[in-house]
């Protein structure tokens, strides 16, 4: 028993198998099934034997030291309510059961095994500083943008341009180019007026393309320029070895002529 739950590959199999049981059980027609809530019931006390034997084996001292452990031990006591539902009227409890599922989050303990994974971590916020002030000019543009829109629009469309908040929202639907064609259309339907049904157009093909076109492109670039630049530097280090090289190839070859 020792070995078994002290081996982590076990215990992560365990959480794999009760969290799908946590998600079929979110299926209305399956929410009452008694089988699944038998086996459900049957994963905690899994978790709670867990946790008896690595206080047991551990020590109470060395096994609380350990974030992981006191995160599995306060989410497995929260879950014990559940047992007894069924016989004492407790308080609705069923957000425990979510909260079961976030024992997942020790498979985090994996990405130490990724290859080369601290220089993607070094890329990535090399890349978020280097786009923040891309990202502050489009959220300038995208606010600048809701309120125009929502001052020509909120009447005609309320259910994308009703308020600032609403508007901000569809712009950065425009943006991401996400079903654009569909609101000019929608406007279009509920005027008459030729000039503003062209006007509509006009203005919304500018929107995409100032924002999703071009500035959308723009922070594209930036970010995947600076999570790259690692292989870049690989590559100007070599080349500068390289040169390196040759010039003293070139030295050596002088030397030898003037012999």
């Amino acid at each position: 028993m020792k070995r078994f739950f002290l081996q982590e590959r076990n215990i992560l199999i365990a959480i794999f198998v009760n969290a799908i049981i946590i998600f079929l059980r979110y299926f209305p027609e399956l929410s009452e099934n008694q089988w699944l809530i038998l086996i459900d019931h049957v994963f905690i006390i899994f978790f709670m034997v867990e946790v008896i034997v690595k206080l047991r084996f551990l020590k109470p001292g060395p096994y609380f030291s350990n974030a992981w452990n006191m995160f599995d031990f306060i989410i497995i006591v929260g879950s014990l309510p559940t047992l007894l539902m069924d016989w004492i009227p407790f308080p609705d409890t069923s957000v425990l059961t979510v909260l079961r599922v976030l024992r997942l989050a020790r498979l985090l303990r994996l990405i130490r095994f990724i290859p080369n994974f601290n220089q993607v971590i070094d890329g990535l916020g090399r890349a978020l500083k280097a786009s923040v002030f891309v990202l502050m000019a489009m959220m300038f543009l995208n606010f600048l943008l809701a309120l125009f829109t929502c001052h020509f629009y909120s009447k005609t469309a309320p259910e994308y341009f009703g308020n600032p908040l609403v508007s901000s929202y569809t712009i950065f639907q425009l943006f991401t180019v996400e079903g654009w064609n569909e609101i000019p259309a929608t406007i279009a339907q509920r005027t008459d007026n030729e000039w503003v049904i062209g006007f509509t157009r006009f203005y919304f093909v500018m929107i995409v393309l100032l924002g999703g076109v071009f500035g959308m492109s723009l922070a594209n670039a930036v970010f995947v320029d600076e999570m790259t630049m690692d292989n870049n530097l690989a590559l100007e280090d070599k080349i500068d070895k390289l040169q390196e090289q040759v010039e003293e190839l070139k030295g050596l070859i002088q030397e030898s002529k003037g012999t």
